[in-house]
């Protein structure tokens, strides 16, 4: 639903983890990810006696990942003349490492545009994940695995997996435990709160959210899929299609996640049946149809083992189709964001009060929508004022040209009255203004119920209102999607359509346009807990 706020100087406040010494990760991890998976690769593979998880692959990936190992690669790779064709090197246009001087080792590549990048750095394009499904069907263990494979874990995190592996009486390592970092999800072997981790192939960069499956936990759920490309939908082979797997899926497509692959997880344990996965295929995709779905793909998975998370496997010789990691490096989600909607909601205005900017007045946000140029024609809602974009600044200086999720700061030509919780539009593509909205709201309070006339705070990209309930027009069924009109409260959990008064107007457009401008979320202003998060449907009915 896009609800990432922003730090103070505009940068996205996201969820990129430090390592686990507390200080940042070193360049060979996320700086130069290997392309060259076999013989001469990266990080290499583990010698006789290491350990190693159970691995079924052919070694494009295996292998443990110690910090020492890359130190001892770059500087071999130094010595060698930093030759950056050659086979044991880093062959990836932009991946540039560091001598220990601190210099680029090698020449700096050509962008795509043709001119050139700073050294060491390479412009990849950002995916954001969410695992979703039922409880123990191996969500955090897929995370993990797909961590390990692709030599995101540090030797000593590995060392600290394998003791408490060890403490929990498994006769393996639990990739689990990667993203289970809380005392209690570690001693129940469940998600509680939403893990976020961060890897990187030399394709693409990934913010996974590992997000609970249990329905106490629901609303956790809706907090990690919110912000997601891609939604990895995992069923237990053993099991097949269950009501929190229904419901998950349900949200996944309220919330309008652009492209969900169910992952049929666990195949060992039913022998790599084919009839299996294709009994729970069709049940999956029978739900589906009633569903608001746009890309549907289906793999069937082990994650414990590893059978196609990075390479296909050899114990289904009946699946012709990729593996789970190349299909999230291929499926195309840049068309997936609203570059028509020029959308820009105002959440800090920056006056630096310094000598050398005494002059300098800007307005930083993240771009909800479109395509933001220098000279272009802006209104400011809801003044009604219009002007033109002076410059675009962001952390690496002035551009010429920005789009979402892109933070930045405008300055305006004209001296206008902005401030927080403003709207930036163009003028003649302006958003919706009403009080008066349609909504589809997923109540998340154990403590209290949503009823009609209830008064509740809405924050609303950057705005806040307070906002009346006038009616509950229906509460729905995510097992039969049937809906119950006679209902007049939510409880926990429950997903209804209701109807809003707000105390000011909003800039809105329907969720289903941008997620950005038509999402909120209700507060309740007597303990300030979030207790619902909406999604905009559209203007009240007369």
């Amino acid at each position: 639903m896009g609800f990432t706020p922003l730090d103070p100087d505009g940068s996205a406040a996201g969820p990129t983890p430090p390592s686990s010494e507390g200080g940042e990760r070193d360049a060979g991890v996320f700086g130069c990810p290997p392309t060259q998976w076999g013989e001469g690769s990266f990080v290499p593979p583990p010698q006789e006696g290491e350990r190693s998880l159970p691995d079924r692959r052919s070694g494009r990936y295996g292998g443990t990942a110690g910090r020492g190992a890359r130190r001892r690669q770059w500087e071999g790779r130094s010595a060698r003349g930093r030759d950056r064709n050659d086979a044991e090197g880093c062959d990836v246009v932009g991946f540039a490492p560091l001598d220990p001087d601190g210099s680029a080792a090698g020449p700096t590549p050509p962008s795509s545009e043709g001119g050139e990048r700073d050294a060491g750095v390479l412009e990849m394009e950002l995916v954001r994940l969410a695992t979703t499904g039922s409880v123990d069907d191996g969500k955090s263990t897929l995370i993990g695995r797909l961590l390990y494979d692709t030599k995101q874990i540090f030797q000593d995190q590995l060392d600290a997996i394998e003791e408490a592996s060890k403490r929990r009486g498994t006769d393996y390592i639990d990739l689990a435990l990667l993203t289970d970092g809380l005392r209690a999800e570690r001693e129940q072997g469940i998600t509680i709160d939403v893990a976020y981790r961060y890897f990187a192939t030399p394709k693409r960069k990934f913010i996974l959210a590992d997000t609970p499956g249990h329905i106490q936990y629901t609303r956790n759920m809706v907090t990690g899929a919110s912000t997601a490309d891609i939604a990895l939908i995992l069923v237990d082979a053993r099991h097949g299609v269950l009501e929190q797997t229904r419901r998950h899926s349900f949200l996944a497509s309220l919330l309008q996640v652009p492209h969900l692959i169910l992952c049929v997880n666990k195949m060992d344990l039913v022998d790599y049946s084919e009839e299996r996965y294709d009994e729970i295929v069709a049940d999956f995709k029978q739900f589906a149809t009633r569903l608001d779905l746009h890309d549907l793909r289906t793999v069937p998975v082990s994650a414990l083992v590893g059978d196609n998370i990075v390479t296909e496997s050899d114990h289904t010789p009946w699946y012709r189709g990729p593996a789970v990691l190349p299909l999230l490096e291929e499926i195309h989600i840049a068309s997936d964001r609203n570059l028509i909607d020029s959308r820009f909601p105002v959440q800090y205005v920056v006056r630096p009060h310094r000598m050398e900017y005494q002059d300098y007045r800007g307005y930083a946000g993240r771009i909800a929508g479109g395509v933001w140029k220098k000279g272009d024609e802006v209104v400011v809602l809801p003044s009604g004022f219009e002007t033109r974009i002076e410059a675009i600044d962001s952390a690496d200086g002035p551009v010429e040209e920005a789009i979402p999720p892109m933070s930045v700061t405008l300055r305006l030509e004209d001296e206008i009255d902005v401030s927080r919780g403003n709207m930036i539009s163009r003028p003649n593509n302006r958003p919706q203004v009403g009080q008066d909205l349609e909504a589809m709201v997923c109540w998340m309070s154990e403590e209290t119920t949503l009823r009609e006339r209830q008064k509740l705070a809405i924050k609303h990209t950057t705005n806040w209102v307070r906002g009346l309930v006038k009616e509950i027009r229906y509460r729905l069924d995510v097992n039969t999607l049937h809906r119950d009109e006679e209902a007049d409260t939510l409880s926990l959990n429950e997903i209804g359509r209701i109807s809003l008064r707000t105390t000011q107007p909003l800039f809105y457009d329907d969720y289903r346009r941008n997620r950005e401008t038509g999402a909120f979320i209700l507060v309740d202003e007597g303990t300030n807990n979030t207790v619902g998060a909406g999604m905009i449907i559209g203007p009240t009915s007369t």
